[in-house]
């Protein structure tokens, strides 16, 4: 039996092995708290794009040290708790993306942490007065009773990012039917082609992201029109630059040509009329 057992285990090291070679992204992320109905979607979600795997942490670090990779042994102080694997060849930030986007809110349960401030709406709860009202007390929830219902009084921050929930406030947000939790997978450390990116680094604000490059565009833009720099992005600017500073050139030398010649006449004629208003009759 014993024996049966070394035999499956290295068969699975020969497994991983062949993954981590096939792959050049191999994504780690905490399986703490995951429903197995958002993997089952998640699975569905990334056929075709990545190989979502659950392996033992053991059979991981044998696979790795068996590689004999250094960059990739690095990876090695990820492996604490329950990790699922995602073996892909995709940009890992896309990757996270992807995850991030496939995350769901929830209802919280005792022990869960708080992924964002939670906040109790005022307004009506459509309860009925009762115990609710205690309870709705108890972790700090002002309320009224009005119309027959139980309304809250204002905006209430019941928990605070990273807190967290107790058996009660998961109670009443499951009663005023509060989805407080966001759920699924975050990935803790990427591995690409032999470099190791931490969870910090892997999260990307797009808007702000977008923001900068679109500022980092318009300081391209002006720095290339002020060194009069032609580029297929600033050509039809630059000629309009040019025929201007040209324009007043030449109306400022008095150079004669058809695109200014209409405006010599007028200049002169104005001038003449200035000249001649000053000359006694």
């Amino acid at each position: 039996m014993q024996r049966q057992s070394l035999i499956q285990k290295a068969k699975m090291v020969e497994e991983v092995k062949d993954l981590l070679k096939r792959y050049k992204v191999i994504g780690i992320a905490s399986l703490h708290k995951v429903r197995a109905t958002q993997l089952q979607e998640l699975r569905k979600k990334l056929k075709g794009t990545a190989y979502i795997k659950v392996v033992k942490n053991t059979v991981m670090k044998r696979a790795i040290s068996e590689l004999g990779i250094p960059e990739m042994e690095s990876l090695t102080k990820y492996l604490q708790g329950s990790n699922i694997f995602l073996f892909t060849d995709i940009n890992p930030f896309k990757l996270s993306l992807i995850l991030e986007k496939s995350k769901v809110k929830g209802f919280a349960k005792a022990g869960d942490v708080a992924t964002e401030d939670i906040i109790v709406p005022a307004g009506n709860t459509g309860l009925s007065p009762g115990p609710i009202i205690s309870q709705l007390g108890s972790v700090g929830i002002p309320t009224r009773i009005e119309s027959g219902s139980v309304w809250v009084n204002k905006d209430t921050v019941v928990a605070r990012k990273g807190e967290v929930i107790s058996q009660s406030l998961a109670a009443v947000l499951s009663k005023l039917g509060i989805k407080a939790i966001e759920a699924g997978l975050s990935l803790k450390v990427a591995y690409d082609d032999g470099v190791i990116i931490p969870e910090e680094k892997l999260t990307i604000d797009l808007e702000e992201y977008k923001d900068k490059i679109s500022e980092a565009c318009m300081q391209a833009l002006n720095l290339s029109l002020n060194a009069a720099y032609p580029s297929a992005e600033n050509i039809q600017i630059l000629l309009q630059i040019a025929f201007s500073e040209a324009y007043r050139l030449a109306l400022n030398a008095t150079i004669p040509s058809p695109q200014v010649i209409r405006d010599l006449i007028m200049k002169a004629h104005l001038e003449a009329l200035a000249l001649s208003s000053k000359i006694p009759k």
